[in-house]
């Protein structure tokens, strides 16, 4: 693709075609990537709960962050901010199973925090404080992981994002 035809929606609005792998990460042109979803998507509670938890299950965490911001731009205004936390959480997960250390560490406490504001249980059978202690848990964990890479010369080691893979309600499995 050259400097001047950009990728473009129907309404002339930038997006990235390139392929993607399961983490999200840019691909080239023309490799196999990852199927991505639709954006925009309006789905009930229900059916976004069962999407995202399927695509955490599968190791696919920017995906499933993909879901949770569908939730947070067309839900009721007063989910905003639990869908927000759920999305921050699972970019959090991509971000640690890139080997980025700090900003998942960041991420999953920033998500943690905007679930805190959550009732528990949370709306939809979401397990609120589950989801709360798994984040700062996981954070804990990456971010000493990257103080130890970064002492011992190297990157922190990414984590396995399917082995982390939350549980967003009791009994999703």
């Amino acid at each position: 693709m050259d400097a001047t035809s950009r990728d473009r929606d129907s309404e002339g609005r930038a997006r990235n075609a390139r392929p993607r792998d399961g983490l999200g990460r840019p691909l080239p042109y023309g490799a196999p990537g990852v199927e991505r979803g639709p954006e925009g998507v309006v789905r009930t509670a229900e059916e976004t709960l069962r999407e995202a938890q399927r695509l955490l299950d599968a190791g696919m965490p920017f995906h499933a962050h993909e879901v949770f911001e569908d939730a947070w731009k067309s839900g009721p205004v007063s989910e905003r901010e639990l869908w927000r936390g759920l999305a921050q959480l699972a970019v959090g997960l991509t971000h640690a199973a890139r080997g980025n250390a700090t900003g998942g560490a960041r991420l999953l406490r920033r998500g943690a925090a905007a679930l805190a504001g959550a009732s528990a249980p949370g709306p939809h059978g979401i397990e609120v404080d589950a989801l709360i202690g798994w984040a700062r848990e996981l954070a804990d964990r990456v971010e000493e992981e990257g103080v130890r890479g970064a002492a011992g010369g190297g990157p922190a080691r990414p984590v396995v994002a399917a082995d982390e893979a939350p549980r967003l309600r009791s009994g999703d499995r």
